[in-house]
């Protein structure tokens, strides 16, 4: 008798959490921002009070500026978050090290906007575009910095764009 009251509960349950993981895995989801390295665009702090909304999108429709939820090239297991400065075949400019590298085909530039504390492309090169899992497109936690996350290109000369001849 129990079982037959709560059996369309269990089931509207069962079937909601199967939709919301399939929108969550396929068209968005919810990243928590750790640390300084995209300080101003985010806050960050080591106990992941900031959260960004990331959308999904496919391997290649990414564009320069737009920050992306990337799976770290030096540890899987960790999501981070950087701008995305360059694309296959762009050549960019290391201003430190007055270097100019290209990046090769299927893979990215990405760096954070606080470039004194980033881990980021600087240190480990290039990116293999599969591991980046998204765009952020809004901060959606702590609601006094609830907002639009803006696309912001490098600097002038900072990178040069494959040119199609």
């Amino acid at each position: 008798m129990a079982w037959a009251a709560l059996r369309p509960v269990v089931k509207a349950c069962i079937g909601g959490s199967l939709i919301g993981l399939t929108i969550s895995d396929r068209y968005f989801s919810f990243a928590a921002v750790h640390g300084d390295s995209m300080r101003p665009t985010f806050e960050g702090s080591a106990d992941g009070r900031e959260y960004a909304l990331v959308k999904r999108s496919p391997l290649y429709d990414y564009s320069r500026g737009e920050v992306v939820v990337l799976a770290s090239p030096v540890d899987h297991q960790r999501k981070t978050i950087k701008r995305l400065i360059g694309l296959p075949g762009d050549w960019v400019s290391l201003p430190d090290k007055e270097e100019v590298r290209k990046i090769p085909e299927g893979h990215c530039w990405v760096e954070g906007d606080n470039g004194g504390v980033s881990r980021d492309s600087r240190a480990y090169g290039p990116v293999p575009l599969g591991l980046v899992q998204g765009r952020v497109t809004h901060v959606v936690w702590p609601p006094s910095k609830m907002g639009r996350v803006d696309k912001r290109v490098p600097s002038e000369g900072r990178v040069m764009p494959q040119r199609n001849l």
